[in-house]
């Protein structure tokens, strides 16, 4: 059955907000994948859910945290539509079959666990496991929405890496997501995951110089668990081409009303605190570190 295809969000026309330094002071970029809200009214009305239910799949206000990053020294790249309308942080085609009026073709990946969580490219539902759509959708409409969001995103992150790697002969990419408390482990929750892909999208020496610059800081730092790094940290950290990605993620209760997708009274003086963080980051002596070996 043959349905209107859904009005992009405004960002159609940029997918992405690119804000570069007056002067590229060390080899890290930022990325933020899933901070975008920018939903249509289309949207809105084929959902389910209201605003605020679907804002429940954002890391929300992640691009606020580190908007202080270009004026310290290092470009931030963050996308402008919202995870339930695209996930930049997947692979282009993992998408549910179930969710399609008309067989998918074979290439898709129907089989991932992220797709098999309802959170494929395509979202079927949001992080907190509401279903998003009233009815199925077009294959037309999964195309759509990869060409105008996903793939402008990733032109840019891909053209962002390749320059800053031309520029210093090497590249961290600094993967910022923010995850739900109450998601943590039992015992003590952490305010920070880093996600190195077990060594696989980073070298060690990088991971632990930023571990500690969390710790010094006095915050609860655990590694790889429960978030390992998404498609974006594991796609473009190939250390043996010199070029590293680490996932951050940050406990939202830190900065935010996780109910009600609010910043919290804290948020200021946290928002300064990863100023902090940037700054030190930026600091450090990267060559050694990314090139230096374990």
């Amino acid at each position: 059955m043959a349905h209107d295809l859904i009005c992009p969000p405004e960002s159609h026309s940029r997918a992405f907000d690119l804000t570069r330094p007056a002067r590229h002071l060390a080899p890290l970029i930022f990325v933020s994948a899933h901070s975008g809200r920018d939903y249509s009214e289309d949207f809105l009305a084929a959902a389910r859910l209201d605003a605020t239910a679907l804002r429940k799949s954002e890391d929300a206000f992640v691009d606020e945290l580190f908007a202080a990053t270009p004026a310290l020294g290092a470009p931030l790249l963050a996308a402008r539509f919202p995870r339930a309308w695209c996930d930049a942080n997947r692979e282009p085609w993992e998408l549910d079959p179930s969710m399609f009026d008309e067989p998918l073709p074979d290439w898709v990946n129907s089989a991932s666990p992220r797709v098999g969580a309802g959170l494929g490219t395509i979202a079927r539902v949001v992080a907190s496991g509401e279903a998003i759509y009233r009815r199925r959708l077009s294959f037309q409409e999964a195309e759509l929405r990869v060409r105008l969001s996903w793939e402008p995103f990733h032109a840019a992150l891909a053209a962002l890496v390749a320059e800053t790697r031309e520029r210093f002969g090497t590249c961290l990419l600094v993967d910022c997501h923010s995850m739900p408390t109450a998601a943590s482990p039992p015992g003590e929750p952490p305010d920070f995951v880093l996600g190195d892909a077990h060594g696989s999208a980073c070298a060690p020496r990088a991971t632990r110089a930023v571990e500690a610059l969390l710790q010094a800081s006095g915050r609860k730092v655990q590694r790889n668990d429960p978030y390992a790094g998404g498609y974006i940290t594991r796609h473009y950290g190939r250390p043996r081409e010199n070029i590293h990605a680490i996932q951050i993620e940050i406990a939202r209760g830190l900065y935010m009303d996780e109910r009600t997708i609010q910043r919290a009274p804290a948020f200021a003086a946290f928002q300064e605190e990863m100023a902090g963080l940037v700054e030190s980051l930026l600091g450090l002596g990267w060559d050694s570190l990314l090139r230096g070996g374990k």
